[in-house]
Formats: structure tokens, sequence, C-alpha cells
């Protein structure tokens, strides 16, 4: 694996209190709501449902996450900055990351919606290797299986725990 050239002290800032906890967050969100928002579409078949509770997914999950973000440093120690803005970049896209795959089930046809969340979630998947290609020097293949196999380990638990 190639190694990132140098930071400038200006970029190495943005990465550690924009990029870093924004990839978090979008990780956090569009991998930790596939579960109940899949396990939901396969017991309901209700869209309406499945909208409602992949809303109150994301919505939860940015809230947590940007308790936990904001929390976790006063950012003096580790230099990653304000620890407001990084809860706030990280909350912002842990909900986007979860919403991003439950706006299809606004369709009033789960079939529908399945077929297209699917599609958002493989943008989401793509984003998040190219992220990490992009800033952090990752392989863009390797990071993307490593993204997939951990999203399709949470989504199989949701398809096997709405199907039971």
């Amino acid at each position: 694996m190639a190694s990132a050239p140098p930071l400038k002290p200006k970029e190495r800032q943005f990465l550690l209190r924009i990029v870093q906890p924004g990839l978090a967050g979008l990780m956090d969100g569009s991998v930790s709501t596939l579960a109940p928002i899949f396990a939901t579409a396969f017991a309901t078949h209700q869209s309406r449902t499945v909208f409602l509770i992949g809303a109150a997914s994301a919505v939860g999950a940015g809230i947590s996450m940007a308790f936990s973000e904001g929390l976790s440093d006063d950012g003096q120690l580790t230099g990653r900055g304000k620890p407001m803005v990084r809860g706030l970049v990280t909350g912002g896209m842990t909900f986007m990351g979860g919403f991003l795959h439950t706006l299809p089930f606004l369709l009033p046809s789960v079939d529908q919606a399945l077929i297209l969340a699917y599609f958002v979630v493989g943008l989401e998947l793509v984003a998040i290797a190219w992220i990490r290609y992009r800033y952090f020097a990752t392989n863009f293949l390797v990071s993307f299986l490593q993204v997939v196999v951990g999203g399709a380990l949470v989504f199989l638990a949701g398809v096997l725990i709405g199907s039971s």
C-alpha cells in the first residue's frame, strides 16, 4: 500500500477536524442503520413503516454520534479542533448516511423502494471507499471490499431478523 505524501499543517487540520469525523459519521450512518431498515422492510412489507424506522434510526444515530465525537476529547491534546465542530460534522454525516437509503421508502411500493435503497447503499459504499482512497491513501478496491463486507454483515443481520 502506498503511503500518503506528507501533509501541510492546514491539510492535516482539515483531515483531522473535518474529513476523519465526517468519514466516521458517514460510515456509521450508512452501515449501522441497515439492520433496522431492512429488518423492518422484510418484517412488515410497509414502506411508510420502514421510512419511519429509518428516519428514527438516522436521527438517533446522528445525535448519538454527535455527542460521542463532541465529548470524546476537547481537541487540545489531539489537535483535532473544536469538539462542537467535530460533533456537528460527525452527527450530520451520520444522519446523512442513514437517511439517504431511507428516502426510497417514501415510495408506496416496498419492492420498488428496496431496489432503489440497494442502489443508494451501493453509492454510499463507493463514496466511503473513495474518501478513504482520496484522503487516507487506502487502495480503492481494498477499501471498497472492506466496506462492503461490513455492510453486508449488517444487511444480512437485518434480513435474517426481519424474515424470522
